[in-house]
């Protein structure tokens, strides 16, 4: 075969016909199977090194298509399986696939209009819808971007922009900048700061009440603080809602400081920010509307495969600020704000078609189906929390705000604390290594604790049951913990 020849088998239209249609087949069976639980196994549990040997050698091995993206299926973690409950990962809604192959195919870009008229107009659609729902007002804007991670680093840029005594993207660092953040803060928040340039002084954590969220009547101490050793704090994070517990900063208080003293409010509602689309749990986040800026995941409770961020800006005008730069061959001037041209206000210039799987979801299933499912996994997640209250050997760590569920196995024959660590790791490693469930874990105020994120609507109080039910059986035949263990 010539090269011309292989390259015209390459896209060879009847053949990626005959293809799609055999895929679709595999994957409503598997979603099938998924749903109803007839596929058993939720993680597989595979070590890294086997997996690495595993594809290695399947490289090698001619097969067809098919052969192999069903193996890629049956060797992955099962997000759609109602047993799911594990990291803070979607639940995809199947058009949103559907939407992916299309947009993959096209493959358009949204960095300048040229590159992707439609996924420019697109991603104002849902940015302005989003940002309605905030309660934001006709002055805002917003972008969709790839990931919380990088919607917090941008919303940081922005905010340095605008309220840093300097030009720092024009001059560089001439005075000590700082930030104020929850102490219970997602990671990325200490790493978008240090990429910054602050280091390990620019970065302000507050502590937390007993509840997880900022001491709000701490921030004027630790303003004053960061003054008397000559940083300059330029803007203050709220959680909507916290990494480890999915608490709820008062948005209110954070945004009454941030106005005294002239310092940007940042909202990371990567998780939590979904409740605005939720006339039952907005409430959460009320003031969220005076943030300056707020980033909120599609990817997290909002049905969306990842990465799809949403980045919103109270006044729209300011991002533009953050990134002027001239480039020729893209456009011509770089004063006006143009929204059809991504790249004027964000990292990203090839940046993918992330707005089309939010913006069918909604035209396929209507604008309520956010308020659905978030309003049905924090419904859900109260289920867990009851369930586990009932129970004589378990803890509930926190009263849950959102759809994350902290809690603990304690036998009824005392143990010290190590142990007590020791136990609970030792029942999340052997129920993973079990197949049947997923669950993840975390440490809060030193005591290891058992986490859910309840993220699948599909999963109902009969899957908690016997989730209680296992890690009770499985409890029942580990030996009193070790410190190895912990």
């Amino acid at each position: 075969m010539t090269n011309d020849q292989s390259l015209t088998n390459v896209y060879d239209a009847e053949k990626f016909r005959a293809v799609g249609k055999e895929l679709i087949d595999v994957l409503a069976n598997h979603l099938g199977n998924l749903q109803s639980q007839e596929t058993k196994t939720v993680y597989p549990n595979n070590a890294p090194k086997d997996e690495l040997q595993f594809w290695e050698n399947n490289l090698q091995q001619p097969s067809d298509p098919i052969t192999t993206l069903t193996t890629l299926l049956q060797r992955s973690q099962q997000t759609q399986h109602p047993k799911y409950m594990g990291h803070q990962t979607a639940v995809p809604a199947p058009i949103t696939a559907l939407t992916g192959l299309v947009t993959d195919l096209i493959n358009n870009s949204t960095g300048v209009y040229e590159m992707g008229p439609v996924s420019n107009a697109m991603e104002r659609v849902v940015t302005d819808f989003t940002a309605k729902k905030i309660g934001y007002g006709d002055l805002a804007s917003g972008l969709m971007t790839s990931g919380g991670s990088l919607g917090n680093l941008t919303a940081l840029l922005a905010a340095r922009k605008d309220k840093a005594p300097q030009n720092v993207w024009e001059e560089g660092h001439n005075e000590k900048l700082a930030v104020m953040v929850s102490e219970e803060a997602h990671y990325c928040i200490d790493r978008s700061a240090r990429i910054l340039g602050f280091g390990d002084s620019g970065i302000i954590k507050v502590p937390v009440d007993e509840n997880f969220k900022i001491r709000t009547d701490l921030l004027p101490q630790y303003l004053e603080e960061a003054k008397e050793k000559g940083l300059h704090v330029f803007c203050i994070i709220g959680c909507a809602g916290s990494t480890a517990t999915g608490s709820y900063d008062d948005l209110e208080a954070l945004a009454t400081f941030s106005k005294a003293n002239n310092i940007w409010l940042h909202v990371d509602g990567a998780h939590g920010g979904a409740v605005v689309f939720s006339e039952k749990y907005k409430g959460l986040t009320k003031g969220i509307e005076k943030a300056d800026s707020v980033v909120i995941d599609f990817h997290k409770m909002l049905m969306t495969p990842v990465l799809s961020t949403a980045l919103l800006f109270r006044q729209g005008n300011k991002i533009y600020r953050t990134f002027a730069q001239r480039a020729q061959y893209l456009w011509d001037s770089t004063e006006t704000e143009e929204w059809y041209n991504s790249a004027k206000r964000t990292f990203e210039c090839s940046k993918p078609f992330l707005s089309a799987k939010v913006y069918v979801l909604l035209k396929t299933h209507g604008n309520d189906i956010f308020e659905k499912n978030v309003d049905r996994l924090y419904d859900s997640a109260q289920v867990l929390s009851e369930l586990i209250t009932e129970k004589p050997n378990f803890e509930l760590v926190h009263e849950p705000e959102s759809n994350i569920v902290n809690f603990r196995y304690i036998p009824s024959n005392k143990i010290n604390n190590t142990e007590l660590n020791g136990l609970n790791g030792e029942i999340r490693k052997q129920l993973i290594a079990s197949g049947k469930f997923y669950i993840v874990q975390t440490t809060i105020n030193g005591e290891r604790t058992l986490r859910c994120s309840v993220m699948n609507p599909l999963t109902s109080k009969r899957d908690f049951i016997e989730l209680l039910d296992e890690i009770e059986k499985l409890a029942f035949s580990i030996p009193v913990a070790t410190p190895a263990m912990a």
